[in-house]
């Protein structure tokens, strides 16, 4: 499902490059649980994940393709055919209603739309049940509703019409003890259920043994090494 490759990425003006990793492979259906500290590069590495960011060197790949090998419109539309993402700040449009926001990625991918069985607007119906977000809600904008409820409403919108990949940057962090066990039941359950690969990153590691498998992003990162080493030490 996804693979990487000799990937080097340096943000534009930086004198070093933030992320250097040989490889790296996750199976169809897996579901990997990737942690580190703020700012060690987890963001950027899901932004590359979903071919939202280029490495300058190196290969990373989504079932088989290459994201800097198409055009920025082509990436643009493989990702809504394949990636449901959530957002660590939501993105969701404030404007729209509860239930327009998690149809969105049907209105652009009309393989995502084929891949509800009975419509759209039934998966987003059922989507929103098992988030347990109030009828009442679905039809406010989005801008109206508390920070919990939005989390929610972006997971929903990143799960239907069945992704083959879902990344969730720190999707739990807004959730109560309940609601989080709840959110993480529906998560890996309809990830399972369609066969999507999972990935996940958070700072709450008692999520971690839930996952099939576990990465600090620090220990797979050899960015830090070779700073290091240039600096003739290697890092603790």
């Amino acid at each position: 499902m996804l693979e990487i490759q000799d990937l080097r990425y340096r943000w534009r003006g930086a004198s070093a490059d933030a992320l250097v990793i040989p490889r790296l492979t996750l199976g169809a259906g897996r579901t990997l649980f990737l942690h580190g500290p703020s700012g060690c590069g987890k963001s950027t590495l899901l932004g590359l994940l979903a071919g939202v960011l280029v490495a300058r060197q190196g290969s990373v790949s989504l079932l088989g393709q290459d994201w800097a090998r198409l055009s920025g419109a082509a990436r643009d539309a493989r990702r809504a055919d394949h990636v449901g993402v959530i957002f660590q700040q939501f993105n969701l449009l404030p404007y729209l209603s509860v239930l327009d926001n998690v149809l969105l990625p049907c209105r652009f991918s009309s393989a995502r739309a084929a891949r509800c069985e009975a419509g759209p607007a039934a998966a987003a119906r059922r989507l929103l049940q098992q988030v347990a977000l109030p009828e009442a809600a679905w039809g406010r904008p989005a801008a109206m509703l508390s920070v919990g409820q939005q989390q929610r409403v972006a997971a929903a919108r990143a799960l239907i019409g069945r992704p083959e990949l879902v990344i969730a940057d720190e999707p739990t962090s807004a959730l109560d003890a309940a609601l989080r066990d709840d959110f993480m039941a529906l998560l890996l359950g309809e990830c399972r259920a369609s066969g999507a690969t999972l990935v996940f990153v958070s700072h709450d590691e008692r999520l971690a043994q839930q996952f099939d498998e576990r990465l600090s992003l620090p220990t797979l990162n050899q960015a830090g090494r070779e700073l290091g080493a240039a600096a003739g030490r290697v890092p603790a």
